[in-house]
């Protein structure tokens, strides 16, 4: 294991802080063996949707007891194949498969909204192997009578029936960038138990169609613009909690990563950059980024960890309101 790129994650020493995040690069064993080839120094799987458990438990509901007591279109329905299986199913079959053909770190990902059903999938990837679990609480605070204290809570309350279920699992949580008080919602978090949080998810924005008046679903990419609220959050929530920090969204090069890294992040997570111009960018940022710490003189990531984060600059407040002006007055005609 190189120790100049050296990290160390959710209790595990990882070669380099380089982490294809969950997207379809990490869905199958093929595409997890291309970026371990290319350099990444653990992976987060693609995720394990509540909505797909749901839809299948239904499925097998409508096969099974409405046949047997006798629906009145039972004469309509199949039997259930002998090959169907359930999303967990199949994930969990990914899962084993990784973790026999990969030698870097295999990171779940559970992505939902309701507590319920979490506790049994934490279980159940927690036996197939997984070296951590990340909860990806993908949620939209769409009423009026949900309030924000309400919506930390859904989060505390995922992450509370989860550590009661895998007591010894490495857990992260990911957060969206819109609460009030980051720092302090990862405190909480801190205290029921997460190891790490992952800063931030990026909820994706449907559009309307002006033919059609129909809502249709866009995708799009992160681009580097994005990481600058990362820095920002992590620079500030570095000193004031234990936490590991794994910085998502906006990471597109090795300078990018290095920025990271300086701020206090322990993990870079990428997808966008490795879904538009593939693999081959893993080893050419770690390539990168050696050449700038000679550069700069620096033996390790872990000299540089943290350097400049808002309790180590030699300017704390430029990281909040100081700067504001001065940014402003940066514009001309």
């Amino acid at each position: 294991m190189s120790k100049r790129l050296h990290t160390r994650y959710l209790g595990m020493d990882l070669d380099n802080p380089l982490m294809p995040s969950a997207s379809p690069l990490t869905a199958t064993l093929a595409g997890a063996l291309r970026l371990e080839e290319a350099g990444a120094g653990a992976i987060v799987m693609h995720s394990l949707f509540e909505e797909e458990c749901s839809r299948d438990h239904e499925l097998l509901h409508h096969f099974l007891y409405e046949q047997e007591i006798g629906h009145y279109e039972a004469d309509d329905y199949l039997p259930v194949p002998d090959a169907f299986k359930t999303a967990e199913e199949h994930y969990l079959e990914r899962l084993q498969a990784m973790k026999a053909g990969l030698q870097i770190p295999v990171i779940a990902s559970l992505n939902g909204v309701s507590p319920r059903g979490w506790a049994d999938h934490a279980r159940q990837l927690a036996e197939a192997g997984a070296d951590a679990l990340e909860l990806n609480v993908y949620h939209i605070a769409a009423s009026v009578h949900e309030s924000g204290m309400e919506v930390e809570q859904r989060y505390l309350s995922v992450l509370n029936e989860v550590r009661r279920a895998v007591p010894d699992l490495p857990l992260a949580v990911k957060l969206g960038a819109c609460f009030s008080s980051p720092v302090h919602l990862a405190a909480q978090l801190e205290a029921q138990g997460a190891n790490a949080v992952v800063l931030f998810n990026r909820f994706l924005e449907p559009t309307l169609d002006l033919e059609t008046l129909k809502i249709v679903p866009q995708l799009k990419l992160s681009t580097a613009d994005e990481l600058n609220e990362r820095l920002r959050w992590t620079s500030i929530m570095r000193a004031q909690v234990g936490l590991d920090i794994a910085i998502t969204g906006g990471v597109h090069s090795a300078e990018g990563v290095l920025k990271t890294q300086l701020v206090g992040a322990q993990v870079a997570q990428l997808a966008s950059v490795l879904m538009q111009r593939g693999e081959s960018m893993l080893t050419e940022m770690k390539t990168a980024m050696l050449q700038w710490m000679d550069e700069k003189e620096y033996d390790s990531l872990d000299q540089l960890r943290g350097s400049v984060c808002h309790a180590n600059s030699a300017d704390p407040s430029a990281w909040e309101r100081a700067n504001y002006l001065d940014t402003l007055n940066l514009w001309q005609p």
